[in-house]
């Protein structure tokens, strides 16, 4: 199986995820479609189809959505099985930074003004 997702790939899910993950919900397939997830909540939460126009992006924009959706799912991966982590609030802290990370990605390709920088509007 190879990677299907636009924005993020599966090694860069696993780098974020960390050496505690389950290795049950760190396969290839599963992470595809975490990243299919990402995407399409991204593109949700900004309001604008980032998948269909990725290719006409900067690599400012292809970097901000990367690290957003490598975030998104890898919250996911630990969410799947957080057994792999030694105590449970080492998997919510992972969570918590990774979320806070995708947030702030996802807030910065809301804004106009951004949105401007990049070339998009």
């Amino acid at each position: 199986m190879v990677d299907n997702g636009v924005f993020a790939t599966t090694a860069q899910v696993q780098q974020k995820v960390g050496v505690n993950a389950s290795a049950t919900a760190n396969v290839e397939a599963y992470i595809n479609e975490y990243i299919n997830q990402a995407e399409f909540v991204i593109c949700a939460m900004t309001r604008y189809d980032w998948i269909t126009n990725y290719a006409s992006l900067t690599n400012i924009a292809k970097g901000i959505l990367r690290n957003a959706a490598s975030c998104l799912a890898a919250i996911d991966v630990i969410n799947y099985d957080s057994n792999g982590f030694f105590l449970l609030s080492q998997a919510e802290s992972r969570i918590n930074v990774l979320r806070d990370i995708a947030l702030r990605d996802i807030s910065i390709l809301r804004k106009g003004e951004t949105k401007t920088f990049l070339g998009i509007v």
